[in-house]
């Protein structure tokens, strides 16, 4: 009998991740010889910890996964990658101006927070505070930020918060470069190597289980889900979840090179 290989994987809670790996962290497919032990914990908190050690198999939002290199590797599964899916920057009623305006960013290392110094340019003239993704648009709200990048359920529900689009960030990726917008990803650290290609092969088994099973991970997904309407969580998935999840083929591999030549265009890694 062989040794079970024991792993500990973090992702969010958000409900494409959990709907991603409910089937291998709930034992619902074979992942013999490996027992997986899951940390769900929001991205930015994952990006941090990978910093300083990480779990061993973890989510992180591509641009981490760049800063991140010489501890990580990259799987070709799991990723939250495509088009019209991209981070929005919404702001209130009173809004006026970007210059000088306080945006919210839901964390230094996330994609979206790259992708907006990429749109303006590098730095621009607006005073970034970051914030946990699920207090962006309530704060817009109370008067606390002029502006915010939202992720996640946030693009289905600003409405709700007299909040208008901006821009949308992942249009203006796909119009310069026509490609899809990579957004999130799962790696294996350096020292799990071996496993690499083993635990992504899992991670898609997983993904074709939730996709022929929709209805058996849904207690999972809702136990951690923010926003707890059906329509949105069933939105969230399908617009998150897709062909690439399964592979990032080479579209998807593309992208992430084109991601990280204009951030070292601006000196941002």
């Amino acid at each position: 009998m062989s040794e079970t290989i024991e792993l500990d994987i973090g992702f969010s809670p958000c409900p494409n991740d959990t709907f991603i790996f409910d089937a291998l962290v709930n034992r619902r497919i074979d992942a013999t010889p490996y027992l997986f032990h899951p940390r769900i914990a929001d991205v930015e908190e994952l990006n941090g910890k990978a910093f300083s050690g990480g779990w061993q198999v973890t989510k992180l939002s591509f641009y981490a996964y760049l800063l991140l290199g010489e501890r990580y590797l990259l799987l070709d599964s799991g990723a939250a990658l495509g088009y019209g899916c991209g981070p929005l920057l919404v702001a209130g009623t009173s809004f006026k101006s970007l210059e000088g305006a306080r945006i919210a960013v839901p964390g230094r290392y996330t994609t979206a927070y790259l992708l907006l110094q990429l749109w303006m340019g590098g730095a621009g003239q607006a005073k970034v505070e970051f914030a946990r993704f699920d207090e962006i648009l309530p704060g817009i709200a109370a008067g606390r930020f002029d502006a915010g990048l939202i992720i996640h359920e946030g693009r289905f529900v600003y409405q709700r918060y007299n909040c208008s689009s901006l821009i949308d960030l992942g249009e203006w990726w796909e119009q310069e470069t026509g490609l899809p917008i990579p957004l999130g990803c799962i790696a294996i650290r350096r020292d799990m190597a071996s496993h690499q290609e083993a635990v992504a092969a899992l991670i898609r088994d997983s993904v074709l289980h939730a996709r022929k099973h929709p209805a058996v991970g849904q207690d999972f997904i809702k136990e951690h889900a923010q926003e707890l309407d059906d329509k949105v969580t069933a939105e969230h998935i399908a617009l998150y979840v897709n062909d690439f999840t399964l592979s990032l083929g080479s579209a998807g591999n593309d992208a992430i090179s084109v991601l990280k030549e204009r951030a070292e265009r601006w000196k941002l890694l």
